[in-house]
């Protein structure tokens, strides 16, 4: 069951889960309820295959503009109810969207951003843990922290993952900003649209190919993807192989290339 949320919309439809940030005011900056809202959300769908894609925006024309500056600077009080110092806030603040990130990027259901307005710093890293990301020409991208003094500390391992170190650095030590075309050329995005209609077309094509594929094989897909670079070539290999026969022999895996030898669709695409 989908958890009660403040800060964000949720419509679940057809196996698509849209979570729509909606904090139109401060251009949908993360606080830590919001953050929280995102973690329960992936949390209660993490054993769900029901709900195959996840498709993630923003309100009012803006994805994300990072994390919402004024929640960082506020004291707050531990579970004892102690009053912590304005430094301890902020690391508590940093590692909770750390996690949160984290979550999401292993998610084993299909991640598909819709980019528009501000993609800034943590919005920045939402787009970069996205399986697949659709972004509006005139969005805007960029990783400020360090123009206001601060570090990209939590999204700085996955924009590196996602467009290298040598691009990461550019954007993160100008602080430069980079439009839709930009993005799409480094890769943080996939597909670049022009138009509302033309995003949602796209997000349409999406979809309909992302049900082609059985979900459970799309998590274990995506499971092992994130493993390389982690552990030892031959381990992932022998782990890919036992999961390669598990898979072959599952009911998705008897399904599926029985619908081959039949010539029609399997079941899932239905």
């Amino acid at each position: 069951m989908l958890p009660e949320c403040q800060e964000i919309l949720l419509e679940n439809s057809d196996g698509v889960l849209t979570l729509t940030l909606n904090r139109p005011h401060k251009r949908n900056a993360m606080n830590a309820g919001l953050v929280k809202e995102i973690m329960s959300v992936f949390e209660s769908i993490s054993d769900d295959r029901s709900i195959r894609v996840v498709v993630l925006r923003g309100t009012g024309g803006n994805f994300c503009a990072g994390g919402d500056i004024s929640d960082m600077n506020s004291t707050e009080c531990d579970a004892n109810g102690n009053l912590i110092s304005a430094e301890q806030a902020a690391w508590h603040f940093s590692r909770l969207f750390g996690h949160m990130i984290t979550l999401v990027n292993k998610a084993p259901q299909v991640v598909v951003t819709l980019l528009e307005g501000a993609v800034l710093g943590g919005g920045l890293g939402l787009a970069c843990i996205s399986d697949v990301a659709i972004t509006d020409k005139h969005a805007r991208f960029s990783m400020p922290e360090t123009s206001l003094g601060i570090i990209p500390a939590q999204i700085a391992p996955f924009v590196v993952s996602r467009i290298g170190l040598t691009q990461a650095r550019r954007l993160a030590l100008l602080g430069e900003r980079i439009d839709g075309e930009a993005a799409r050329e480094l890769g943080l995005a996939h597909y670049l649209t022009y138009s509302e209609d033309e995003m949602q077309a796209q997000l349409e094509d999406v979809l309909k190919h992302v049900k082609r594929c059985a979900p459970e094989a799309n998590a274990n897909t995506k499971a092992l993807m994130l493993q390389v670079g982690s552990v030892e070539i031959e381990m992932l290999l022998d782990s890919a192989a036992d999961m390669f026969s598990a898979a072959l022999q599952s009911s998705e895996g008897q399904e599926g290339t029985k619908a081959f030898m039949e010539k029609r669709k399997p079941h899932w695409t239905l």
